[in-house]
């Protein structure tokens, strides 16, 4: 067990109240507890999005190609701090400001590994350049590449396999929100 399948996260309830504790591996034991996490989808100026391949010794839906972070707040800690801190951990970059678009609440069971994934998952945003320095930790990142959101969109409904089963309600969100946000004139 990897010393962060140790760390503490929030359980919560289906509307994102707290109701206690438990570990990363606990949680994601069969049949899945719902609890806190976060997702970081960071666009480039000409709206591309970074997505990360997660490495092979993940212990949910290792290689399979996924938003650029994502992870889980300690108790009583923000989604944006925890994603900062994770931003720095798995890319090598930040701080950087981080925008909420959303949540999305799911529930995906790993084949490969057993374990689930049952979270309630705050989509944050963020900008970076296609040029800044990024340094992956290759325990955690196998690859990196930049892709269009439309592209992403019609290579998951062609091959959803290659990709972590929560990003496409992710990627809804974030779109969803850029919507929301033309109709209103960007207000």
């Amino acid at each position: 067990m990897t010393v962060r399948e140790t760390h503490l996260v929030e359980l919560v309830d289906s509307n994102g109240q707290a109701i206690g504790e438990t570990t990363v591996a606990d949680a994601h034991q069969l049949p899945g507890r719902l609890h806190r996490a976060f997702s970081v989808l960071l666009l480039a100026p000409d709206g591309r999005l970074l997505l990360q391949q997660r490495a092979a010794v993940k212990t949910r839906f290792p290689l399979r190609w996924a938003n650029a972070c994502c992870g889980h707040p300690a108790p009583g800690q923000t989604p944006e701090a925890a994603a900062n801190d994770r931003l720095r951990e798995e890319l090598g970059i930040g701080p950087i400001i981080l925008t909420k678009v959303g949540t999305y609440l799911y529930r995906a069971e790993d084949p490969a590994t057993g374990r689930v994934e049952h979270e309630y998952d705050h989509v944050l945003r963020g900008e970076l350049a296609p040029d800044d320095p990024l340094l992956p930790d290759p325990a955690e990142v196998a690859d990196l590449r930049w892709v269009e959101p439309l592209d992403l969109m019609a290579a998951l409904d062609a091959d959803p396999l290659r990709y972590a089963p929560w990003l496409g309600g992710v990627l809804d969100r974030l779109l969803s929100a850029g919507n929301a946000a033309e109709r209103s004139g960007g207000r």
